[in-house]
């Protein structure tokens, strides 16, 4: 049994992360400042004997005596991330100094929950992890993607210079249940659309792509990750080569909810990028991972989610 630190735990990958590894049979420590995560989400967890919830933001220092440390503190959608920008880059700066210390000084093993948004709007198609990307540093979603690039800037140096074991995963669209229904994602977005019989939002012409994969597919990668060789700290990045454009995926989720909504089209915003999918030959090749659930399962586990969670 080992120890294991989740920051973020109460959120939407947090929890599901939180509920594997207690399976797995380890003692599961999550902690979240409970901004965009929801006591809710990991309710049924809190029976659970080895598994223990704390109130906490990790823009300040932690305290705890762990073994491993999975790092997924930060709001991870548009609209709640560009709600307080300042908040968003030290989450992400000061979050990551602080876990670092804590794994520094506890010689814990610790992951750092990066994103595809490291890329920006890719000049390259699919992106690897040797691309540096193409991101607008004073733009509307740079607090993101900036902090997200330089925490693991200090991922790769404390490693370096302290031999702290780090690891860091490019995350690509996930999408699943504990969901949050207002969080701005197109995949909740839709769904939630359609179950309203609401207009479904598309912005520009719906020719962009994305690629998505399901919860337990992350959550399997992480953990892949997490168990590989001290010396490996390079990003890897984890997420469905599948490649779908979001007119696709509407047309999907309406199909699939048999739903009455109608497809509206509104502006593209800024910096939103065209085309989003992921090289993911490195987690084939170090991981022995590639995901298994397809689009269409995947859907209908989240739609069943979200009917019994919208009114």
């Amino acid at each position: 049994m080992k120890r294991i630190l989740v920051t973020g735990g109460a959120g939407f990958v947090g929890s599901h992360l939180c509920k594997r590894l207690l399976e797995d049979g380890n003692e599961v420590i999550a902690l979240d400042n409970f901004f965009t995560g929801s006591k809710q989400n990991v309710i049924e967890l809190l029976q659970k004997p080895y598994f223990e919830l704390i109130r906490h933001d990790v823009t300040m220092p932690v305290f705890a005596e762990v073994e491993e440390i999975y790092n997924l503190a930060c709001p991870a959608s548009p609209v709640h991330y560009q709600y307080n920008p300042i908040k968003t880059v030290k989450t992400s700066v000061m979050g990551a100094i602080n876990l670092l210390g804590l794994a520094k000084r506890t010689n814990a093993k610790i992951l750092q929950a990066s994103t595809s948004e490291v890329y920006g709007d890719p000049k390259v198609h699919p992106q690897e992890e040797s691309y540096w990307g193409h991101v607008n540093p004073i733009g509307i979603r740079s607090c993101y993607d900036e902090g997200k690039r330089v925490a693991e800037t200090l991922f790769v140096n404390y490693a370096s210079q302290n031999n702290v074991r780090t690891k860091i995963v490019r995350i690509f669209n996930t999408y699943g249940p504990n969901m949050h229904p207002n969080d701005g994602r197109v995949v909740s977005n839709f769904i939630v659309q359609a179950l309203k019989n609401q207009d479904i939002t598309v912005y520009g012409t719906g020719s962009q792509t994305r690629s998505f994969q399901y919860v337990d597919d992350l959550v399997e990668g992480m953990i892949k990750l997490m168990a590989t060789e001290d010396d490996f700290t390079r990003p890897v990045n984890i997420g469905n080569p599948g490649e779908y454009s979001i007119l696709e995926l509407a047309e999907k989720i309406i199909k699939l909810t048999d739903s009455k909504s109608k497809i509206v089209y509104k502006p593209l915003p800024e910096d939103d990028p065209m085309q989003r999918c992921p090289d993911i030959s490195l987690a084939k090749e170090k991981l022995n991972w590639e995901p298994k659930i397809k689009l269409e399962e995947g859907l209908k586990k989240t739609i069943n989610y979200f009917k019994t969670t919208i009114s």
